[in-house]
């Protein structure tokens, strides 16, 4: 079984707005062993939504839109989807119920009026009441196909399928189980990594396939197996993952770990360690990386932005002279950050980051795109440099931080 997903917004394509729902939708599908064959992206205009509606339709048993659903004139989707279905839009009132519910709840009932249209749906449609939003979701199912209309609002689309649609298809469809596991490999280029496990590869079960994602210098390796015996499947998975073992074990930094700050936190908390950061070049988003895990304020006591230099002097004890000497971005700037902010947060490990991220040099003139990282773990510390002259600010400080945990997980690792 196979699913589309059809993204509908002039807002989508202007770029003004990042598309996340199709990502989230596309996951969640593919955890319950549904496949998205295309995602189609249209404007608000009622001819190409009914478009990708009949694209979407020919190719895929179940269409998910996202988008175009509001209580403004601007909003086409409904008038598309009656058009297309050949349906009339009604009044519903049991939606019309939860929606005064809802902006009663939130004390905006004079706002009833104005957001009456949310209440108009297709006739034959199965009604998904939006706990979270004003918006609907509705379902039509024509010719052995299930078409969901939904909000455009990502916190309204994610409870809508997760808590509404995906137990909804689940109940519906019998469907395979689907299990993943990621395994992380560092130091070794792709093509050589191919090369090397291509005989273990060829060996793999029909039911499990092999992706290779890298990331930075860090491939994950993604093992997805299927099959209707969850128990079975999960069995060949382990049995695969141990014969892969001798071709690569020495460059694995993780045997089921999807994101770095995941598996630097099982690494922290089994040595029971903790850390902290004294930012410049990157701005927080290593400390943001770091705490996007849930429990990682068990390991994760604080950090700093020391963006201007002068307060890398009084904050961090960083010495002016070195600063004179080997201008802020240098290695002995990020070491003198990192043992300050070791001694400031008395933590093991001590991140630091000093650099150029652009478009702009700084004050000393040094080169765009230049970074320096310290690692400081206990009494142990390492320096890195890296040149990224091609990378806008945003991107920038995300590359560097996702290195800088890759590199401390090497570190830990090779300390055992």
């Amino acid at each position: 079984m196979n699913a589309s997903i059809l993204i509908i917004g002039d807002e989508i394509l202007s770029g003004n707005t990042l598309d996340t729902n199709s990502n989230f939708i596309a996951s969640e599908l593919k955890n319950i062993g549904i496949s998205v064959s295309r995602i189609f992206t249209v404007p608000d205009q009622i001819e190409t939504i009914k478009n990708g509606l009949k694209s979407a339709t020919q190719i895929s048993e179940i269409v998910i839109t996202t988008g175009g659903i509001g209580p403004t004139k601007d909003d086409k989707t409904r008038t598309a989807f009656a058009e297309f279905f050949n349906d009339k839009l009604v009044l519903d009132d049991e939606t019309f119920e939860h929606l005064q519910q809802l902006l009663i709840k939130r004390k905006r009932e004079h706002l009833l009026d104005i957001n009456k249209s949310q209440a108009i749906v297709l006739s034959k449609a199965k009604i998904f009441q939006n706990e979270n939003g004003t918006a609907p979701c509705q379902m039509i199912e024509e010719n052995g196909k299930l078409v969901f209309s939904l909000p455009g609002v990502p916190f309204e689309v994610k409870p809508l399928i997760k808590n509404q649609i995906i137990p909804y298809l689940k109940e519906r469809f019998s469907l395979n189980h689907i299990v993943t596991k990621i395994i992380s490999v560092v130091d070794f280029p792709e093509s050589l990594l191919s090369a090397t496990i291509e005989d273990w590869e060829l060996s793999l079960p029909e039911n499990i396939s092999l992706s290779y994602l890298p990331i930075g210098t860090r491939i994950k390796l993604r093992l997805t197996s299927t099959g209707n015996d969850l128990q079975e499947i999960q069995n060949q998975l382990d049995a695969a993952i141990e014969k892969l073992k001798p071709y690569i074990s020495e460059k694995v930094i993780s045997w089921d770990g999807n994101e770095i700050q995941e598996i630097l936190k099982e690494v922290l908390t089994e040595r029971n360690l903790t850390v902290s950061t004294a930012e410049s070049c990157t701005g927080g988003e290593l400390s943001r990386l770091i705490t996007s895990v849930s429990g990682s304020s068990k390991y994760f006591l604080g950090g700093i932005i020391a963006y201007d230099y002068h307060k890398k002097i009084e904050i961090l004890g960083v010495s002016e002279r070195t600063i004179l000497d080997k201008t802020v971005v240098s290695e002995e700037v990020a070491q003198e950050m990192s043992l300050g902010c070791q001694k400031l947060f008395k933590t093991d490990i001590s991140l630091s980051t000093t650099g150029v991220s652009g478009p702009n040099s700084d004050d000393f003139n040094n080169e765009i795109g230049t970074v320096f990282y310290s690692i400081r773990v206990k009494d142990f510390e390492r320096t890195n440099r890296l040149f990224l002259p091609h990378l806008e600010r945003n991107d920038f400080a995300n590359f560097v931080s996702q290195r800088i945990l890759q590199d401390l997980v090497e570190v830990l690792i090779k300390m055992e």
